[in-house]
């Protein structure tokens, strides 16, 4: 059976370049790769056909004698050489496998990295820190200093790890790559280096004060700037303030979650503010004025209509909670909770039983009330 052309395999015309020729390879390499395609039992020999095709096109020496002779180039000895397709052929298939290999994962297990030195710094891990504060702390705003145990940069070292600060070395086992290889049969496996444990680099004499880590751990005083109408969950990034980088690496950040504690007068909803007032029986139903506080440490006095009832809600404009960064003001809610007196002298008792016989009529909640029960009752012998 002839053999197939070789840029129809790669699905490319004769002049595409070599980036054309790569992608169009990984492609084909992707879409016929044996463990893609556990049902089709031809995948191993098309897969294998990719690999000889583009193992010719990607040399340039290949690929000028495959454009002028043809696959006749590789047969009877011409063009001899290393790696032609008829020769040799488990060797050529293992170097290609490794280069779809490369091209299949090497993004995920961190490239081929062009020779050079794996870096050795690596960034330091956020931190986060809960931190409680007042209701009045949260309407105002307030800078608090907090300590935060945390790793920072050694001081002897400069942060190298190293002793005395001097630099260190590229790993000898992997040549700075953090990793090494290793062919077995069709495939290349890769995994941590064991002399440097993916560093890259290692150090002859570690600093003794932090190990050879170039961070030590210690708990700082932050000053942080709480601002006005914050909430419960508000979330606050200090940039470079968290876990300090190993060996010479950017430190992290650190983030502050707010917590705003339970008040014993007001409840919180947004930028709005409830507070629940008592008022006596008569005010209710008389009408009067009570005394109420606010959040800013203030009084207000709030009008009570004659007929109050528990439950009924006054408004006070903008005593509420300052929205935060900007954007007005909340209110705050006065709730009437109507109170029945108690521990009642003679003399009262016989005031509001006369008060009562007097009030017939001006009950019109209770009457509405027991009309309807009337009403139900009725409807029940009927």
């Amino acid at each position: 059976m002839a053999k197939r052309d070789y840029y129809d395999i790669l699905g490319v015309s004769k002049g595409a370049s070599a980036e054309d020729l790569k992608k169009a390879y990984r492609t084909k390499a992707k879409e016929f790769h044996p463990d893609r395609n556990a049902d089709n039992p031809n995948a191993e020999a098309q897969f294998k056909e990719v690999n000889e095709a583009y193992d010719v096109l990607k040399d340039a020496d290949k690929k000028a004698a495959y454009d002028r002779y043809g696959h006749a180039a590789f047969e009877g000895g011409m063009g001899g050489g290393r790696g032609h397709p008829g020769a040799g052929g488990n060797a050529d298939f293992a170097s290609a496998f490794s280069d779809v290999f490369e091209d299949l994962f090497g993004d995920f297990m961190g490239g081929r990295g062009g020779g050079q030195a794996r870096t050795r710094a690596q960034r330091g891990s956020d931190l986060r820190y809960n931190l409680r504060i007042s209701l009045e702390e949260a309407f105002k705003g307030i800078q608090k200093t907090i300590n935060v145990p945390t790793s920072t940069a050694c001081e002897v070292c400069r942060g190298t790890g190293a002793e005395g600060g001097a630099e260190p070395t590229t790993c000898p086992t992997c040549s700075g790559m953090g990793k090494v290889r290793a062919q077995q049969g069709f495939f290349t496996v890769e995994r941590t280096c064991p002399t440097c444990n993916g560093m890259g680099q290692i150090i002859k004499n570690p600093c003794r004060a932090c190990g050879g880590q170039g961070r030590v751990e210690k708990e700082r005083a932050l000053s942080v700037n709480i601002p006005a109408g914050v909430e419960t969950g508000t979330r606050i990034r200090l940039a470079g303030e968290g876990e300090a980088g190993l060996r010479g690496g950017p430190s992290g950040d650190l983030y502050i979650f707010i917590e705003v504690k339970e008040h014993a007068l007001f409840q919180r909803d947004g930028i709005h503010l409830f507070c629940r007032v008592p008022v006596s029986m008569t005010t209710a139903a008389i009408g009067g004025e009570v005394e109420v506080p606010t959040i800013d440490g203030g009084r207000s006095r709030v009008k009570v209509p004659p007929g109050a009832q528990s439950g009924k809600q006054l408004r006070l404009r903008a005593k509420g909670m300052p929205a935060l960064r900007g954007g007005g003001v909340g209110d705050m809610l006065i709730e009437l909770a109507v109170e029945t007196p108690v521990n009642l002298t003679m003399r009262q008792k016989e005031l509001l039983r006369e008060f009562e016989k007097l009030s017939e009529e001006n009950n019109p909640e209770g009457s509405s009330f027991f009309s309807k029960v009337k009403g139900f009752w009725d409807g029940m012998k009927s």
